[in-house]
This record gives C-alpha cells, sequence and structure tokens, in this order.
C-alpha cells in the first residue's frame, strides 16, 4: 500500500459522515430530532465530528492540512444543515398557531349582562314608556337627606347605629343621643334620591331612583347588608292614590304578566301619609308577596324641600329589585345573585 492509502481512506469517512449527517439533519421533522442530530453529529464531547477532528492525530503530518481542510467543509456543511433544519422546524411550530384567514370564523363565547343589571335596565325601560326619567344620587349620604328630609324624627329606631353603616360616628352607641347633620352614611334607601330631585327641580316631577342601599342585615336566603331598590316619584297638582294605585298595576302587567293581582294594606312610613304595603299574586298563586312599601308625599317632606302642599301633592313607592328579579326567575335564595357562579349566571 501507498503513504497516500490512509488520506483517501480518511477523506473517504469525512465525505461519509457528511453525508449520513445531512440526510438525518434533512429527515428530523421536529425541533426534538433536530436537536438529536445535531447532538449525534456535532455534540462537543462524543459527537461524530469531534472524533473526526481526533483523526486528524494519527495521519502522517504530510497528510493532516489536506485533512484538516476537508473536516473544516464538513463541519462547516452540517452546521448549516443544521441551522437550516432548526429554521424548517421552528417555521412548521408556528405555522400551527397562525389563523388562516380563509377559514371559517369560530364564534366566540359573549358574555351577558348580571340578572340584576337586566331587571334593572327593564324596569327603567318599563316605567319610561309611562313617563319616568332616570335620576341617580349618591351611595354616601348625610343624616339629614336619609333621615331628616324625608320626616324621620331623631327618636325613630330606624336611625339607630346598630341598623346603619355610619362613618364617622367612633365609639357613639343609640344611648348617646341622636345622630344628625351632615354625619355620612351609607344610604339605608333610595329615598334619598327623591329628596335631593326636589331640592333641585320645581314641580312637576316624575322620576324612578335605582341603585344599592345598604342596612346591616344577617345574611340569609331573603337579606342581605347591600341590596337594591327602584323608587318611584311624581309630584305635580292634583295627583291622588289613584293615580299611584294605576301606575302600580301598570307596572305590575307589564312586568309580570296581565294575570298579576296587586292588592294594597294600609301601613305606616314616615314620609308617607297615608301609606300602603303593596302586595302582589300571581300565575295563579295562593300566597301574596310583598313587593315593596308606598304612599302619599306627607307635605312635612314636601315642605322640607320647599313645595307647597298647598298647592302640590304627590306619591312615592319602592320595591326592592332583588325580589322582583327573584320572583320573575324563581330564584329561591339572593345569595345565588352574589356569589358570581358562572354556571348560575349563564341561565339568564
Amino acid at each position: 500500500m501507498t503513504a497516500a492509502d490512509p488520506l483517501s481512506t480518511a477523506l473517504a469517512e469525512l465525505d461519509a459522515l457528511r453525508d449520513a449527517g445531512l440526510s438525518a439533519l434533512e429527515l428530523a421533522s421536529t425541533p426534538e430530532r433536530v436537536e438529536a442530530a445535531r447532538v449525534e453529529f456535532l455534540g462537543q464531547k462524543n459527537g461524530r465530528v469531534k472524533s473526526a477532528q481526533e483523526r486528524i492525530k494519527t495521519l502522517d503530518p504530510s497528510a493532516r492540512k489536506a485533512y484538516g481542510q476537508r473536516f473544516n467543509a464538513v463541519k462547516g456543511d452540517l452546521e448549516s444543515a443544521f441551522e437550516a433544519a432548526r429554521l424548517r422546524v421552528e417555521r412548521k411550530t408556528d405555522d400551527r398557531g397562525r389563523i388562516d384567514v380563509t377559514l371559517p370564523g369560530v364564534r366566540p363565547r359573549l358574555g351577558h349582562r348580571h340578572p340584576l343589571t337586566q331587571t334593572a335596565e327593564e324596569l327603567i325601560d318599563l316605567f319610561g314608556r309611562i313617563g319616568f326619567e332616570v335620576a341617580r344620587g349618591p351611595e354616601v349620604e348625610d343624616v339629614r337627606h336619609n333621615f331628616d328630609a324625608l320626616n324621620i324624627p331623631p327618636s325613630h329606631p330606624a336611625r339607630d347605629p346598630l341598623d346603619n353603616f355610619y362613618l364617622a360616628v367612633g365609639e357613639r352607641t343609640s344611648g348617646e343621643g341622636p345622630i344628625g347633620g351632615d354625619v355620612p352614611m351609607l344610604r339605608s334607601q333610595t329615598s334619598t334620591v327623591q329628596i335631593r330631585v326636589m331640592e333641585a327641580q320645581k314641580p312637576p316631577v316624575r322620576v324612578i331612583a335605582i341603585g344599592r342601599v345598604y342596612r346591616p342585615d344577617t345574611v340569609d336566603a331573603t337579606h342581605s347588608f347591600m341590596f337594591h331598590q327602584v323608587e318611584g316619584l311624581m309630584v305635580d297638582r292634583g295627583v291622588t292614590m289613584a293615580d299611584l294605585k294605576s301606575v302600580l298595576r301598570l307596572f305590575a302587567r307589564a312586568y309580570l304578566g296581565r294575570d298579576v293581582t296587586i292588592r294594597f294594606r294600609p301601613s305606616f312610613f314616615p314620609f308617607t301619609e297615608p301609606s300602603v304595603e303593596v302586595d302582589m299574586l300571581w300565575h295563579g298563586g295562593h300566597r301574596w308577596v310583598e313587593m315593596g312599601g308606598a304612599g302619599m308625599v306627607d307635605p312635612n317632606v314636601l315642605r322640607a324641600v320647599g313645595y307647597d302642599p298647598e298647592e302640590v301633592t304627590g306619591f312615592a313607592f319602592g320595591l326592592g329589585i332583588e325580589r322582583l328579579c327573584m320572583r320573575r326567575h324563581a330564584i329561591d335564595d339572593i345569595r345565588l345573585l352574589y356569589q358570581n357562579d358562572v354556571r348560575f349566571l349563564r341561565q339568564f
């Protein structure tokens, strides 16, 4: 054998190594397989290219230059092939997440309004059809608007700190005298809005006020420390109890159905005189359900806002939005409305 034979053999092995590496990288179809081919051929510790590099030590010094040139060319070809394979599989992976605009779209699942919001919007629309505008007021009120202007005297039990959320009374208790004036509190009724409307507007007035109110009740199936009310107010010349009954009957039939029956029971509220409780019966039921209170605006309330009770009269009513929503949708626990369980809310 001649001295050139070991070099020829070594060069042939380099060509075979290049062909095997190029084939493996071309066939690799995933990032994992490309990486496995890189480790096999170009790995720094046990890669086949690394072993071929060690082969140069066994060659005659006169053959090392030729071998080294071919080795560098083979290594460069394999490194270029690896980079091309890596980019190819990465593009393929990215393409899977791209949106093909030529394909039919997928309809997204849209949310919808909370049942209490739905109820409030229905009430606004319903009363708007019979001439009532929407009025809103602050949830943080003062004692004058929440009690004094509504003819609720300082000695009235409704003003007890244990029955209200006062915000600036310190350690004060109900036995230390009445709380009055501008002491801030969370409003306990939307009747505060009717006071603010009448203070800013001369008769005629026809508004509804919708919003949250707060009372420190123990939470159970029918009570919560925060709930919603809709308050109606109409003040003009010649307004009578007959007008109040007509409006509430129109509302009941429009919201709950034409088969609903409504009745009025005598009651007492400091801000109305006479006062009534409003009960409703529908769908052929046998149990009357109390829906709220109503009555003719007390003359003292009219005077407190600068109206002349000899010139104008008015009526007011207050209904619980949760109660209306629960009765309409046969919900038996008010807590379900505040737990934000999407399985429950999707039903509405």
